[in-house]
C-alpha cells in the first residue's frame, strides 16, 4: 500500500518561502507597490518562473514604475539530486537595464544561483530576498515587505562611502606610502559636493 503522504504535498508541508525586501529612494511619494501583495505571503508552483516587471499581464508580480523593464527579473526554482532543499536562480530578463546580485552584473538573460541571503540591484530599486527552507517539491511561498532604509546600509553590503579628506591626510593616513594610501584609499583630493 503506497503512502499518500510521500507522493502527495500536504497543507502540513513546510514551504520554502523567499522574503523579498523592496526599497526605492521614493517609494514613499509613488505608489511603486500598489500591484503587489504586501504584508501576505502568496503560494506559488515551483514549476512555473516568478517574473517581476512593470507588465502586470507578462509578470507574475508587477511593479507601477515607466522605469522598470515590462519584464525585469526571473526567479527559477530547482533541486540538486540528494538534497531536500528548492534552490533558485535568478535571470535578468531587461534588453536596457543591469541586473546586480550581490556587486556581480548580469547582462541580458544572464543567470546565477541566488544564495541564501542576496541583495539585488535594478535601477534605484534595491531587493533584499531571503531564502527560508522547507521540505515541501511542489510549490513555495512569497512575501514581499517594503524596507525603510536601503537594505545595503542594513547588510553593509553598499559602495564604501569614502568621507572626504583634506588634503593634508591625517596622521594615520599619512604613514603610509603615497602608493598604498591611493590604492587602499582613494585619492586625497577634497570634494566641495560632498559638504553641506
Amino acid at each position: 500500500m503506497m503512502n499518500v503522504s510521500q507522493t502527495m504535498e500536504t497543507e502540513e508541508d513546510l514551504l520554502s518561502c523567499l522574503h523579498i525586501k523592496l526599497y526605492h529612494p521614493q517609494q514613499s511619494c509613488k505608489g511603486l507597490y500598489g500591484l503587489l501583495p504586501l504584508g501576505t505571503r502568496s503560494r506559488r508552483s515551483a514549476d512555473d518562473p516568478l517574473r517581476l516587471g512593470r507588465d502586470a499581464q507578462a509578470c507574475t508580480f508587477a511593479l507601477a514604475d515607466v522605469r522598470v523593464s515590462r519584464k525585469q527579473l526571473a526567479l527559477h526554482t530547482y533541486r540538486t539530486p540528494h538534497s531536500p532543499d528548492m534552490l533558485f536562480t535568478i535571470q535578468n530578463l531587461s534588453q536596457r537595464g543591469r541586473l546586480s546580485v550581490n556587486s556581480s552584473e548580469l547582462g541580458y538573460l544572464e543567470r546565477t544561483d541566488l544564495p541564501d541571503k542576496a541583495l539585488v540591484r535594478f535601477g534605484e530599486y534595491e531587493m533584499l530576498i531571503i531564502r527560508e527552507s522547507g521540505e515541501a517539491k511542489g510549490s513555495f511561498e512569497v512575501d514581499f515587505e517594503v524596507l525603510a532604509v536601503p537594505p545595503s546600509r542594513e547588510t553593509c553590503t553598499g559602495v564604501p562611502s569614502m568621507t572626504p579628506v583634506v588634503e593634508t591626510g591625517s596622521r594615520v593616513m599619512n604613514s603610509f606610502p603615497g602608493e598604498l594610501r591611493v590604492g587602499l584609499l582613494g585619492p586625497l583630493e577634497s570634494d566641495e559636493t560632498c559638504y553641506s
